[in-house]
């Protein structure tokens, strides 16, 4: 039986969907390279790097700045886990699905939940945010920067703002906006914020940045009791990484290698250029999109760079599209969910995935796919993006 099972031979795909991204060439040459044990001097080291690297990229001097072992999931839960205490009112701006998800996160850890809602892709104002936080006085507040649902960023200032006027503290999702738009916690005045590899980083998923404000870590080390979580206990990964480095858990020792690498070449290429970069090709990737003939989903000034939602024509059929993209060309969109369900397509330019070349390609790709589909262009999208990058050149 066994022998029918050969060599792993994957196809090749070109990731423009919300994540994975396609991985630097330089992360695979660095998870080519022998491991050392997880509580080898030289693992500390790299963790180090890895530690001081997240700080440039998440824009803050936060001593407590992480890999933790798992996925963006993975992060979510260590902050909601160690933030959310029974009983206390945690407070979340839910305007998608990982509002959603942190949501149950904290009903799980038996906070008292209190929600503000606006429909999926829609923005909180500077006052519907801060009346509400004024208003119920939470402990903790939680909002999605970039929600990967909807394709749309909200704004953090407003929030923190509130949020510390009460006392209360502000975790925020930066999975997909991390390494691919501004973050900058320390100047927004996030307490914990979290990410993962595998989108603006272009890194395989398996770790999760964190990120935690002297203030937020007073708040954790004066708990009464320990969290209900034990593995994301981040007072026990502080003696890990950065403290005695009394042994927790097995880290995953290439993962690191492979972070470590991926945040070299974000750090070379420089934030400001990285984050230009990923606006070039989300404005020319807009551009190609409209002269088709196609709307977004999003407003224009909160459109996420690194995640793109244009709506599906009425009539057409958003699977057998992305099925056509995949079977003739190996790119891989997504398509909607929950109440977007059939309702716009996600396209991700993240990373390395986020290049001139993919866009027009996509662009070529979606165009025909949609032709077969019965759908009649307005416009040429390869021309429009063209004419775009001609006239805002890199």
């Amino acid at each position: 039986m066994f022998d029918q099972i050969g060599s792993l031979c994957p196809p090749r795909r070109i990731l423009l969907g919300p994540g994975p991204s396609n991985v630097e060439p330089r992360v695979y040459e660095a998870m080519r390279t022998p491991i050392v044990g997880h509580l080898d001097p030289y693992f500390f080291e790299v963790a180090e790097d890895v530690r001081k690297l997240l700080q440039v990229v998440f824009g803050t001097r936060n001593e407590f700045t992480v890999a933790i072992s798992g996925t963006g999931s993975a992060g979510m839960e260590a902050a909601v886990a160690n933030f959310a205490e029974p009983g206390e009112k945690f407070a979340v701006l839910a305007n998608g699905y990982f509002c959603d998800r942190i949501t149950e996160m904290a009903r799980r850890y038996r906070a008292e939940v209190v929600r503000l809602e606006k429909p999926w892709g829609e923005p909180f104002s500077e006052e519907e945010a801060s009346s509400f936080i004024l208003r119920e006085r939470p402990k903790v507040v939680a909002f999605v920067h970039a929600e990967t649902s909807t394709g749309a960023r909200q704004d953090g200032a407003a929030i923190c703002r509130a949020a510390h006027e009460v006392g209360a503290l502000v975790i925020a999702d930066c999975v997909t906006s991390l390494g691919g738009m501004p973050v900058e916690v320390d100047a927004t005045g996030i307490d914990i914020a979290y990410s993962c590899t595998q989108k603006g980083l272009s890194c395989p998923p398996g770790l999760a940045p964190l990120t935690v404000s002297g203030r937020a870590m007073e708040v954790l080390r004066a708990r009464q009791g320990v969290p209900r979580t034990w593995y994301l206990d981040l007072k026990m990964l502080d003696d890990y990484y950065q403290g005695a480095h009394r042994y927790h858990h097995t880290a995953p020792i290439t993962m690191f290698y492979a972070l470590r690498e991926a945040l070299r070449v974000v750090v070379e290429e420089g934030l400001e250029a990285r984050w230009q970069r990923h606006r070039r090709n989300h404005l020319g990737l807009v551009a190609g999109l409209e002269a088709m003939g196609l709307k977004m989903h999003v407003a224009e000034p909160y459109r996420l760079w690194v995640l793109n939602t244009p709506c599906v024509p009425e009539g057409i059929d958003d699977a057998r599209v992305r099925r056509r993209l995949i079977e003739s060309h190996g790119i891989e969109i997504f398509g909607g969910f929950g109440p977007l369900a059939g309702k716009v397509f996600r396209i991700g330019l993240m990373g390395a995935s986020s290049t001139q070349g993919n866009v027009l390609l996509l662009l070529e790709a979606l165009e025909g796919a949609m032709r077969a589909e019965g759908y009649k262009p307005a416009g040429s999208g390869v021309e429009a993006a063209e004419s775009f990058f001609a006239a805002h050149a890199a």
